[in-house]
């Protein structure tokens, strides 16, 4: 028996447009999963995120995870032969890991590390590893109970050198719904631009205008992760019962952001900032624009 013809014009509308649809849905980003650095000297990094951040720590194969909460981590793993750059990988937290990696691949994103255990893996426009973590499916870390000594319980943004502002803003904000949260930098130059994950508080953060033959501290200080705190002196206290010293743990100070901040380095010279929720200052050369991040990890 014969349709009318617009019932079979519906039909055919309807059918096709489902699939248009989901491939253009992305799901919810909601925080930074972790931050990987290469490390020359294991037992020297288990010093400083182990024995000075009070993080504990598990072993992974040849990789040292340090949980901070129950979604986030820091990782460490061995160096290779001839690598400068200490960052190995960052990976970002979703609530929906196997329709982000469909939305990825529907948009001409390569995936370099198929879909397993709760996490895969792209690289952006400048090569860099981006990791897409479903939040809880690292059991262990998950599981993992908070380390009485830790300094802090809360990673809320990491930055690395880019070399392209524009490509990887088509990247972050334009292809994966990443927000504007901060720039600023030096003598009116735009030097750190900071990109808020869709659906939280977490950033990433382009460090920018470094030199192609950078020295390693200087990569090192640009390729960084970030620990928060609602006050910094917690911080300082806290550093003081680990037994670090001020030439090791160095002085708080105000960023151009207006937040008190404080640096510390691995063996490696990668960065950790310890950083305020809330700026205590009006920043410089950009308003904040994003909610400020919390004690508690987005979800």
């Amino acid at each position: 028996m014969k349709r009318p013809a617009f019932l079979v014009l519906k039909t055919i509308l309807f059918c096709c447009a489902l699939p248009l649809t989901a491939q253009v849905t992305r799901p919810a980003i909601t925080g930074v999963a972790f931050a990987r650095f290469y490390t020359a000297e294991a037992g020297a990094s288990q010093h400083v995120y182990g024995s000075v951040l009070g993080l504990s720590q598990l072993k992974a194969g040849k990789a040292t995870i340090y949980p901070v909460n129950s979604l986030q981590w820091i990782e460490t793993v061995p160096l290779p032969e001839g690598m400068k750059s200490r960052m190995e990988a960052v990976g970002f937290t979703t609530r929906d890991v196997a329709a982000l990696q469909r939305f990825v691949k529907s948009k001409g994103v390569v995936v370099e590390e198929p879909l397993r255990n709760g996490i895969f893996a792209v690289r952006d426009p400048e090569g860099n590893q981006v990791w897409f973590v479903q939040a809880g499916a690292n059991k262990r870390v998950a599981n993992t109970k908070p380390a009485p000594r830790a300094v802090s319980q809360r990673l809320i943004h990491v930055g690395y050198v880019v070399k392209d502002e524009a490509r990887e803003t088509a990247f972050y904000q334009d292809l994966l719904g990443f927000r504007p949260y901060w720039h600023g930098g030096r003598n009116n130059v735009r030097s750190w631009v900071s990109l808020q994950v869709p659906d939280g508080t977490d950033w990433v953060e382009f460090m920018l205008n470094i030199p192609a033959d950078a020295s390693l501290k200087s990569i090192g200080v640009n390729d960084h992760v970030s620990l928060g705190t609602k006050d910094m002196a917690q911080v300082e206290a806290a550093l003081r019962a680990n037994g670090c010293s001020d030439a090791e743990c160095g002085k708080s100070q105000v960023g151009l952001d207006g937040k008190v901040q404080m640096n510390l380095y691995d063996p490696d010279l990668s960065r950790v900032e310890m950083m305020e929720f809330e700026p205590r200052e009006t920043p410089c050369c950009s308003p904040i624009l994003g909610k400020s991040p919390t004690a508690v990890e987005s979800r």
